[in-house]
């Protein structure tokens, strides 16, 4: 019994999408301004199959002593459900 359900769950798989206003990074152009969910803003500099390649400008909701780690260069998702900025 278990074995024919574990087929079916591999045939029947679920429609992942993001969450309400949200995008993924992977449908989002180069050049494009994004907001992610921690307040983090970021410009997305270039996209592989597995990862974006981001430029994070802005962190001020992390706290200041541990902020510089956030801003620059970073490589995220492409599953990160971020907000483009201007739309």
């Amino acid at each position: 019994m278990a074995h024919k359900l574990a087929q079916r769950a591999m045939i029947d798989k679920p429609v992942w999408k993001p969450a309400e206003g949200f995008t993924y990074l992977k449908d989002v152009a180069v050049g494009e301004l994004v907001d992610t969910n921690s307040g983090l803003k970021a410009v997305v500099l270039e996209h592989t199959d597995c990862a974006s390649s981001v430029l994070v400008l802005n962190a001020d909701n992390h706290p200041s002593e541990e902020r510089q780690f956030y801003l620059g260069k970073h490589r995220w998702g492409n599953k990160t459900e971020v907000k483009v900025i201007g739309d």
